[in-house]
């Protein structure tokens, strides 16, 4: 069942994204490794809890998946308010746990979040997304959704 996030998910959710954290830092670089896994900490937990907090106060942009009486999945959409940031909805995150990967979960998340997304305000008729070069299997699903590349993101330490 994919419903809007509510508040009580919150350990739920929390233990879902720091899977998703984890699997970021789960490649053959050490380096990126260790910056994901340094920044799971508390403080970290309690301010990314809060960010969705305000993220969802005003606006359903998170959904989650139900599954044998726990969460199984999310798919985070930036609220409407923030597409100005890329002119398009922006889908910030999107997890499945591992046990229901290939069950139709991730399909049902990007479901229900492109129909929220169509139902935004916004400057392109665009979502877009940024994904990890070396995860093939994301790379696999975004291209199924017909996903193509819009861009590119680079990066810089402050």
């Amino acid at each position: 069942m994919i419903r809007p996030y509510d508040s009580d998910d919150a350990d739920a959710l929390w233990r879902l994204k720091r899977a998703f954290e984890t699997a970021m830092g789960d490649t053959d670089d050490e380096t990126k490794a260790a910056a994901y896994d340094a920044k799971l900490t508390g403080d970290y937990r309690t301010d990314w809890l809060a960010w969705v907090r305000r993220c969802t106060d005003d606006e359903d942009c998170l959904f989650v998946a139900e599954g044998d009486g726990d969460l199984v999945g999310y798919l985070f959409l930036l609220p409407e308010r923030l597409a100005f940031v890329w002119d398009a909805a922006v889908l910030n995150e999107v997890f499945v746990a591992p046990d229901y990967r290939g069950t139709g979960v991730a399909d049902d998340l990007m479901d229900r979040g492109l129909a929220h997304a169509r139902e935004q305000s916004l400057p392109l008729d665009r979502l877009v997304l940024d994904v990890d070069g070396q995860n093939e299997r994301a790379k696999g699903f975004y291209d199924r959704y017909g996903f193509t590349r819009w861009g590119e993101m680079v990066a810089r330490d402050l």
